[in-house]
């Protein structure tokens, strides 16, 4: 009984003491209130920290500070608060937080790059180099560094420091290009050549077979007068790699350097026959051999050359470009521009070309519609460029596109903002004719005398102007004076001749009018509608009724007749 008993007390003895281990231990006020405010810390640094992510710098800068306000002794709310100052483009106040990270957890190594960034944007670069010296003495993890800090120094101007940085990196990443180029650019600053050739020779020997770490090296040699020495390292890489074109091609410019013309040509086609030589770099030395004093010989290299770049590269935008250039220095512009727009297909973005199939593409019996096509992908790739709005508003002018002609010719003269006055002054003659053609008349003899200021002899502005104020039988005795003007100086047009006769037509003078009229006809194979309906107005004013019929009959079938001729055939009768 007595041992039944002790058990049980003994249990209960055991389960109680499970049962006190198993409640918490009660926090102080002091502790719990610690324990709050780093999570508060922890919230609002949290809070910080996505703010920054989303560029909102001063929301940042609240929350970051409320944590730090909390939590003084966290590196790493220093470390956030020292970026959005770098970001903001404030080192100074950057650099004391950076630098407190640092002190409160010097192991971490983006806390050590950060100081040293900011050193670096104070322009105190031999501090930066002090932090990243440290990193990359302390073991091979930061070995990454040493790049950046040679560069430190080599803009600093301490050579030496930077070698030897450099030699660093390279016993623990191997010869790599970017140590090489770093050291030749210091050998050659500090005048020792050899030594910069000696770098690029073992970059060669430790990457066999790469064209360009030996191009690198001919660029050296011959930038220093070592023509011989590059023209023997590009041959013995060409016995090694017979089929690297780029190899070719720097035997190609040396040898033609050293007067060699016959051996350079040899490499030169070799090149060009390879697939594997880029595009533009054959476009390049075709382009460099054209533009050479033309000879026999040059067109010889070029016809051949232009054989082998058809047959190879029919679809690259770089070929079609230089043989486009070719044709149009030959003054073979239809052949030319047919070569641009090929190039144009492949790569629209090249305004040079752009502008001279535009250009090109102008004059009589143009192929507007197609010309259309050419200024839309101006304005589309150049949206900030007034000529292409210039171009694309005078074709629409011209096919009576007149709403959209309008907002690109004034396009472009916003664009423009008078810095070219020859495109001014076209731009307002074209827009005049737009918005006249749109009803808005008082605008367009406003458009039309801006352009007479600036070109008072443009005789397209002149006869349009006049012929206008004919229409609208204004200011006349202005009308005759400019469409006058024109004639003189182009008495075979028969347009211009046209507006003259019409004007003196609407002033009541028929016999002059029938005299200029007569010669435009004359002047014209297949005279216009216009011409022959106006003629027969003028015969019906001089009292000859059958024979204004007869020219009325013959501008019948015209488009370009006016809505009044079937009554006037009609009723043989002049209507206005």
């Amino acid at each position: 009984m007595h041992i039944h008993r002790l058990l049980l007390v003994l249990a209960l003895l055991f389960s109680g003491s499970i049962a006190q281990g198993q409640v918490q231990k009660k926090l102080s006020k002091k502790e719990r209130k610690i324990q709050e405010q780093e999570a508060l810390a922890d919230r609002n640094f949290i809070e910080g920290t996505k703010q920054l992510a989303l560029g909102e710098f001063e929301k940042a800068f609240v929350y970051l500070q409320r944590a730090l306000e909390l939590n003084p002794d966290e590196p790493a709310i220093h470390y956030k608060i020292a970026e959005i100052y770098t970001r903001a483009n404030d080192p100074e106040k950057a650099l004391p937080y950076a630098k407190e990270a640092v002190r409160l957890d010097s192991e971490n190594k983006y806390y050590a790059l950060m100081v040293a960034e900011i050193y670096n944007n104070l322009q105190q670069p031999l501090r930066a180099a002090e932090i990243l010296d440290q990193l990359t003495a302390d073991g091979e993890s930061n070995q990454q560094y040493n790049l950046d800090l040679a560069s430190i120094y080599l803009q600093a101007g301490e050579f030496d420091k930077a070698l030897v940085v450099l030699d660093r990196a390279e016993r623990y990443f191997g010869v790599m290009e970017p140590i090489t180029l770093q050291k030749q650019r210091i050998y050659l600053r500090k005048n020792q050549l050899d030594r910069a050739i000696e770098e690029g020779e073992r970059l060669i020997e430790a990457r066999p077979g790469n064209p360009q770490f030996v191009l690198g090296l001919v660029e050296i040699l011959f930038n220093n007068n070592r023509l011989d020495q590059a023209i023997e390292l590009v041959n013995e890489e060409i016995e090694k790699y017979p089929n690297q074109p780029e190899l070719q091609m720097a035997a190609y410019t040396l040898l033609k350097s050293k007067g060699d013309t016959d051996k350079s040509t040899e490499y030169l086609f070799s090149a060009f026959a390879s697939p594997d030589l880029d595009p533009d770099s054959k476009a390049r030395a075709f382009a460099g051999i054209l533009n050479e004093i033309s000879t026999p010989e040059r067109e010889r290299i070029l016809d051949s050359l232009t054989v082998l770049m058809r047959a190879d590269e029919a679809n690259n935008a770089a070929i079609y470009e230089t043989l486009g250039d070719r044709e149009s220095k030959e003054k073979r512009i239809p052949e030319s521009v047919e070569l641009y727009k090929k190039s144009l297909e492949l790569k629209p973005s090249n305004p040079r070309i752009l502008e001279q199939v535009i250009l090109n593409s102008f004059g009589e019996n143009a192929d507007l519609q197609g010309l259309e096509k050419y200024t839309i992908m101006g304005v589309d790739e150049f949206p900030e460029s007034p000529q292409f709005w210039f171009y694309d508003g005078v074709v629409k002018s011209v096919l009576q596109k007149d709403s959209v002609a309008v907002q690109s010719l004034q396009k472009a003269i916003e664009l423009n903002s008078g810095q070219n006055d020859q495109l001014d002054q076209v731009a307002f003659g074209s827009l005049g004719s737009s918005l006249y053609n749109l009803g808005q008349k008082d605008s367009s003899f406003v458009y039309f005398d801006k352009a007479l200021q600036i070109n008072p002899n443009d005789e397209q502005v002149l006869n349009n102007y006049a012929y206008f104020l004919s229409l609208e039988k204004r200011n006349l005795e202005k009308a005759k004076e400019m469409a006058a003007k024109v004639v003189k100086r182009f008495p075979e047009n028969g347009t211009f001749l046209d507006t003259y006769a019409w004007v003196l037509f609407q002033l009541g003078e028929y016999e002059d009018a029938y005299l200029y009229m007569e010669k435009a006809l004359q002047s014209e194979t297949e005279p216009s509608g216009v011409l022959l309906e106006h003629f027969g107005d003028i015969l019906y004013h001089l009292g000859k009724k059958s024979e204004a019929i007869s020219y009325w009959e013959k501008a019948a079938d015209s488009p370009e007749a006016s809505e009044k001729l079937p009554m006037k055939i009609r009723d043989r009768k002049y209507y206005e």
